[in-house]
């Protein structure tokens, strides 16, 4: 998934950049509101860490400009040393998903994007069952009955991607910019995408048929279950 920190504190952003890349995050930073607004206007995140205290301007007026934008459903967890029960109140009205005061511990915020994640794809526990296949999204695992699959990172993110969003229509840009980030930094010519996309097709499909995992003309791919 795609990340997005807005924190102006290096040492604290490189922390959390390198904690989360280990778990399988994508990682992009933004160290002021007015980098962080030209990011959020371009790019769509799974996740904004987001924190109040910018140096050019207040956090809040970040997220009142996301929820302004159409069509978005990034989640926004507020970072901020601002622990008052009036700031929480607040962010949490405006829009935030969460709310973190510093210092916290990185284990319980990545327990809480994983809390998200559920909440958000409506699932009951971090298991995903398609078909006989078993994805785990806290363990970034995929199983075929018993079974584990041997995936890429990229093959994973894709299908796990596809998964969450099952039964919609996912175009090559949307997934190219959940999985490997700033589009503007991406060859838009490139066919890398259907590459992997072709691997993940034919390691999964030595398990069953996957006339499920269907490619949309012209468009990308959808996982009809």
């Amino acid at each position: 998934m795609n990340v997005l920190i807005v924190e102006d504190e290096k040492g604290l952003a490189l922390e959390i950049d390198e904690f989360l890349s280990h778990e399988g995050f994508t990682i992009e930073h933004a160290r002021s509101k007015g980098i962080a607004g030209e990011k959020i206007f371009v790019n769509n995140y799974d996740f904004i860490l987001l924190d109040l205290n910018l140096p050019d301007g207040d956090g809040f007026d970040l997220l009142q400009m996301l929820k302004g934008l159409k069509d978005r459903d990034d989640a926004v967890i507020i970072l901020t040393a601002r622990g008052a029960v009036d700031d929480r109140v607040l962010g949490l009205e405006q829009g935030a998903d969460d709310y973190l005061a510093k210092p916290f511990s990185l284990n319980e915020l990545l327990a809480r994007m994983h809390a998200i994640t559920r909440r958000k794809h409506k699932l009951e526990s971090n298991d995903i069952a398609v078909k006989e296949f078993r994805i785990n999204i806290q363990n970034r695992t995929v199983h075929y009955n018993t079974e584990r699959i041997n995936l890429t990172k990229k093959e994973y993110e894709i299908f796990n991607y596809l998964v969450l969003n099952k039964n919609r229509v996912i175009s090559r840009t949307n997934l190219t910019e959940h999985v490997w980030g700033d589009v503007l930094e991406i060859n838009s010519d490139s066919n890398f995408v259907d590459v992997h996309v072709k691997n993940l097709r034919k390691k999964l499909s030595q398990f069953e048929t996957i006339d499920w995992f269907e490619t949309v003309r012209s468009i990308g791919y959808r996982v009809n279950i």
